[in-house]
């Protein structure tokens, strides 16, 4: 649809609809750029102020994708008119103290009636112009990095079918709350290529826009990408959300998996994530220093594959 669209030129948008990327990128000076971002959607947990809390963090972490800083954000909600007071004032401050933690205000915002609720944040940061980390840099021989576990859209709609443990169900919402923050920090100390947040697309089709954009071809080795507890035996028994299918449909277009993937791996990379972690590309050296700065604060990343010549996306 975007490509129906005219849209002007202007030389301070370095990065906009004509780019695709997590977010726009605006300069302002030679030293400064603000980089935006907005995300909502209805409620995957049942808990108002967790639900609040982790569309705060989703939509935070299109900023730290692009290697930006959130400074302040306004609030964009839906609510059914006979829906609780209660219940908004929790979502909305889940979204208030999510967003403190990041060190972000939220400073207004704009709500409308609708039959389903809906929440996010519309988030502003700065970036310096000469550091904007996108999706087309990626290069041949660069390693792939993950900062967060799979498994939160099976896990979620396993939470709605009533077949999850507390256990399994805690561990994803403790991952969905855990802000990019850290991670983001901790990238933009070394020299890394290509960076995207794992959200609605799932795995394959974020490390696709990475493979198109940067005119590439991506290795992932399945067995190496890591999976919430619980992820793979909800996926097994059915626990499929509706995305999940249509995700796997699209990244068959531009993925090759080997014959030794099982189906419920090529599943699970398909699996749509909500405030899921961050993909990184970068040389090895960028990699290695990248691992061992997390290593020191506790920060997870795991590798699990590598930039090539081509196209696409294989998966062995």
């Amino acid at each position: 649809m975007l490509a129906t669209l005219r849209i002007p030129p202007q030389a301070q948008v370095l990065v906009g609809l004509t780019e695709g990327d997590d977010a726009a990128v605006y300069q302002l000076n030679s030293d400064t750029a603000l980089v935006q971002t907005v995300d909502f959607f209805p409620p995957i947990v049942d808990d108002p102020y967790t639900y609040g809390a982790i569309a705060a963090a989703n939509a935070l972490s299109d900023v730290y994708a692009m290697g930006g800083k959130p400074l302040f954000a306004l609030a964009i909600a839906a609510f059914p008119d006979d829906l609780d007071q209660s219940v908004m004032s929790a979502i909305l401050q889940g979204g208030i103290d999510k967003a403190a933690e990041a060190g972000v205000a939220v400073v207004g915002g704009h709500t409308v009636s609708d039959r389903e609720p809906k929440y996010g944040l519309c988030v502003t940061g700065t970036i310096d112009p000469r550091q904007i980390i996108t999706k087309a840099g990626a290069q041949p021989g660069d390693r792939l990095l993950i900062s967060k576990p799979l498994g939160t859209g099976v896990i979620t709609t396993a939470a709605k079918r009533d077949t999850i443990t507390a256990a399994d169900l805690a561990t994803a919402i403790g991952s969905m709350l855990t802000l990019n923050r850290q991670i983001a920090e901790l990238m933009i100390q070394v020299d890394i290529h290509a960076a995207t947040d794992v959200t609605g697309y799932g795995l394959l089709g974020h490390a696709g826009e990475i493979a198109r954009q940067s005119k590439v071809a991506l290795h992932i080795t399945a067995d190496a990408v890591p999976l919430l507890p619980g992820a793979l035996a909800y996926t097994e028994a059915g626990m499929i959300p509706g995305g999940l299918r249509r995700n796997l449909e699209f990244a068959t277009s531009f993925t090759t998996f080997a014959p030794t993937v099982p189906p419920v791996y090529q599943l699970l990379l398909a699996d749509p994530q909500t405030s899921g972690g961050l993909l990184i590309a970068a040389p090895p050296h960028a990699a290695a220093a990248l691992q061992a700065l997390c290593a020191e604060v506790g920060q997870p990343l795991w590798e699990i594959g590598e930039v090539i010549d081509g196209s696409g996306i294989v998966v062995r």
